[in-house]
């Protein structure tokens, strides 16, 4: 009995290839989603720490537009995207000379953050679905086709009136089926729970980040008031 994957393919039923090209697919597309993913939340890595340092000596001297300006060079970074939208509210209503409480001035800066923040993991969320879709229903996939290619294996032994010699090539194909779906779906299920503690750490670090901008901001609408106080 020839039991070499040439041999179990041409022995496949209509459903059993079908179920296999599906988990071919499914698997294909998983990986892109991993190597997708991976590239993505690097650049945001580095690029954030990249951004950090770039920005401290920027918004020491309250050169607004030069820390805008910065932001734009880190476009992958999930901090630049938050920083620089708390950045051009603050900078837009500061310059509105019919704004001058501090409290508002910083929360306009906050709720860009915030919107920015929400867009944001939105992005970073792109097809992580996909791999949780894919972790969860692949073993199912391949159960079926275990199920379709026992039900074609004993319907050929009926047909045959041979012992179970004569339907082992059968069985195998059914449950290569199986061991298909569970090969797809644990690369996905461990890829995605990766990319989510990923997402959840970037989360924290916009939270983090617009928690302490909001104080950057506070204090610098407090000096204006006081500069302004001072020269009247």
């Amino acid at each position: 009995m020839d039991m070499s994957p040439v041999a179990l393919w041409n022995s496949m039923g209509f459903v059993g290839k079908a179920v296999v090209i599906l988990m071919g697919l499914m698997s294909v597309y998983s990986l892109w989603v991993m190597v997708e993913r991976m590239i993505v939340y690097t650049q945001a890595k580095n690029q954030s720490l990249k951004l950090i340092g770039a920005l401290s000596n920027v918004l020491t001297r309250s050169a607004y537009q030069d820390a805008i300006d910065v932001t734009k060079k880190f476009k992958q970074s999930h901090l630049a995207k938050v920083i620089a939208a708390g950045l051009l509210e603050f900078e837009a209503i500061r310059r509105d000379k019919r704004h001058t409480d501090p409290e508002l001035m910083v929360e306009a800066a906050r709720q860009g953050m915030d919107r920015t923040a929400m867009i944001t993991v939105a992005e970073l969320k792109e097809n992580l679905g996909a791999l949780a879709t894919i972790g969860a229903t692949a073993p199912f996939v391949g159960l079926f086709g275990t199920v379709m290619g026992i039900i074609r294996a004993f319907e050929g032994m009926a047909k045959s009136g041979g012992g179970i010699a004569s339907v082992s090539a059968g069985i195998a194909e059914a449950l290569l089926t199986t061991a298909g779906g569970l090969l797809v779906a644990i690369p996905a299920v461990w890829a995605y729970n990766y990319f989510q503690n990923r997402l959840d750490r970037f989360t924290v670090e916009m939270s983090n980040s617009g928690s302490e901008m909001s104080i950057y901001f506070l204090k610098e609408a407090e000096m204006g008031n006081e500069a302004k106080t001072s020269v009247g």
